[in-house]
């Protein structure tokens, strides 16, 4: 069974919700199952409340991050979707077989985030802040590069930027929306060119809260936890 990237002594823990696949990714086109979100609340208590989508790291699922809503600010309601494209018992956001030099596309990042965007579009919220563990902190960035102006706040916890130049950098560099990026001095799984790059990107193009966990490797931390739910309730003020 995989190990889940949380500290199981610092947050409870969630079952898997069972739903329909859904990942047609002919031409490109990627859709996330709505029957795989888990909810923090119920339907009737969602509507007009601001929103916290949790996205999971690479082969994981939707209760991998969903053990950390107990520990998050309580205002947002927290869905946390399962990613389009199966992956050995889990499920991943990009398609290794279209990876060039070992890292996702622009055009793989681009559809899986319109994924998560056309999702969005049929949900009621007051505002929306994103969060993602690894391949889910990528997703994070691109659905800033896509859409800045959505979010009011957006955490990547042990993630990266997608390489290249993306058409919405110039949009994402005028509004340098907040984010909350976490590393561990220890991550032995993000090679160091894409930190490289992140490091270089994110400075110039959000307005940057950066933490670096001595020891840490690629996971979370209770601590860490902490600092972000301090940062989403400055995001929501």
């Amino acid at each position: 069974m995989r190990k889940s990237v949380i500290d199981a002594a610092a947050v409870t823990g969630a079952s898997l919700t069972q739903g329909r696949i859904v990942a047609e990714c002919k031409y490109g086109v990627m859709h996330l199952d709505s029957n795989a979100v888990l909810w923090s609340a119920p339907e009737r208590e969602r509507a007009n409340r601001p929103l916290l989508v949790l996205m999971h790291g690479k082969g994981a699922n939707e209760s991998d991050l969903f053990g950390l809503s107990p520990l998050l600010p309580l205002e947002p309601v927290i869905a946390s979707v399962r990613a389009p494209l199966p992956d050995g018992p889990g499920f991943s956001w990009f398609d290794q077989a279209q990876y060039v030099d070992g890292t996702p596309t622009l055009e793989n990042a681009d559809a899986a985030a319109s994924a998560v965007l056309d999702w969005l579009d049929g949900l009621e919220y007051a505002s929306v802040s994103i969060l993602g563990f690894s391949q889910g902190g990528a997703m994070v960035l691109q659905l800033l590069r896509m859409a800045p102006e959505r979010f009011i706040g957006a955490v990547n916890l042990s993630g990266f930027v997608v390489r290249g130049t993306h058409d919405g950098d110039a949009a994402i560099e005028a509004l340098r929306p907040p984010v909350f990026w976490g590393r561990g001095t220890e991550d032995a799984v993000l090679p160091p060119r894409l930190i490289d790059d992140t490091i270089d990107w994110l400075p110039t193009h959000s307005t940057l809260t950066e933490r670096i966990y001595e020891g840490l490797g690629h996971g979370v931390t209770a601590a860490e936890v902490k600092e972000v739910g301090d940062f989403l309730r400055s995001c929501e003020v």
